[in-house]
């Protein structure tokens, strides 16, 4: 199931907090109980998701290694303030996400440790931006079928998409036609988890709304653009049987890419919820080569700690060039 309970060693809370727009974003942390973490990580969930409920189980997979997990809705999305499933400005997600993740990262207590983002689906495209909007300042990110560029197959056409940007800045709350099957049948593989999902009062069901449709395609367009300039340290993780993002855009995204630390797993007949939607032999599988990948980073450290350390020796002043 997606949503696991948290368990006596693990320290679950939920805050509101408000955004520069004046509106309420719902965030929750799962921390471990008994011992420091030893990074952080931060959830960018998908497309009409949320977080305490469908990522759920995978922060708890991760606190159990010893990391600190924080999770926040974004505007439009779980218990957060906005029309359900509307996304007015995508820029203004990553916003909110940098204004977030950067504010735990600089409190004390977590000075010198790792900053990881693990992306789910839209989420990808979240993070990809983040480490745009800040270079060098995430130490790594675990994009899971990610939504980073639109493949030239399901590309509408540039007529379509001048039409449908018109539109929706007539109407952009209205939602768009019912052209493909079920998102939900398409992405996860267990009848029980679809369920849950649809179960799940937190998550938009039906079209996108005209200017969310806009906004994606304006955001993946940006990040194809782009693919080259990437420079986070990452693994991309991709079913070879998924529907709704294709596992050739992750190919691209990791042969074109600037970064030297990259790796890919593609994981011959999985679809696209890697995290949950699959049986749970497959989601072992996922979470084994997550956990590696994270942990051999972990253990080599970063240069932000040797920074930390000399800061405070030698007394320096925060600048541009010594910025944590």
């Amino acid at each position: 199931m997606a949503l696991v309970q948290p368990d006596e060693n693990v320290n679950y809370q939920e805050e509101f907090i408000t955004n520069s727009q004046g509106l309420k974003l719902f965030t929750c942390k799962w921390i471990p109980k008994k011992d420091e973490p030893k990074a952080l990580i931060f959830i960018c969930h998908g497309y009409a998701m949320e977080c305490s409920i469908t990522m759920s189980s995978t922060a708890m997979r991760l606190v159990k290694k010893g990391y600190a997990v924080y999770g926040m809705d974004y505007v439009g999305h779980g218990k957060s303030s906005g029309l359900d499933g509307f996304i007015d400005n995508f820029d203004s997600i990553v916003d909110d996400c940098s204004d977030h993740f950067s504010s735990i990262c600089e409190n004390e207590e977590n000075k010198g440790k790792m900053r990881y983002l693990l992306a789910e689906s839209m989420g990808g495209a979240v993070a990809l931006l983040l480490d745009k909007k800040m270079p060098n300042y995430w130490d790594g990110a675990v994009l899971v079928a990610p939504m980073c560029k639109i493949a030239d197959d399901m590309k509408p056409p540039a007529a379509v998409v001048y039409v449908l940007e018109g539109i929706s800045r007539l109407v952009p709350t209205w939602k768009s036609l019912k052209l493909t099957e079920d998102i939900i049948d398409l992405a996860f593989k267990r009848p029980e988890i679809r369920d849950e999902v649809r179960n799940n009062e937190y998550c938009y069901k039906g079209p996108p709304r005209l200017k969310s449709a806009t906004e994606l395609l304006r955001a993946s367009t940006d990040i194809e653009q782009r693919l080259h300039q990437v420079t986070i340290p990452f693994i991309v993780l991709h079913g070879e049987d998924d529907k709704v993002t294709a596992p050739e855009v992750s190919k691209e995204l990791f042969n074109v890419a600037s970064t030297k630390d990259k790796t890919i797993k593609l994981y011959p007949e999985m679809w696209h919820g890697l995290l949950y939607g699959e049986p749970l032999e497959n989601i072992e599988v996922v979470f084994a080569d997550i956990i590696k990948w994270l942990d051999e980073r972990t253990k080599r450290g970063n240069t932000r700690s040797e920074l930390v350390n000399k800061v405070e020796t030698e007394q320096l002043p925060l600048n541009k060039n010594n910025k944590l």
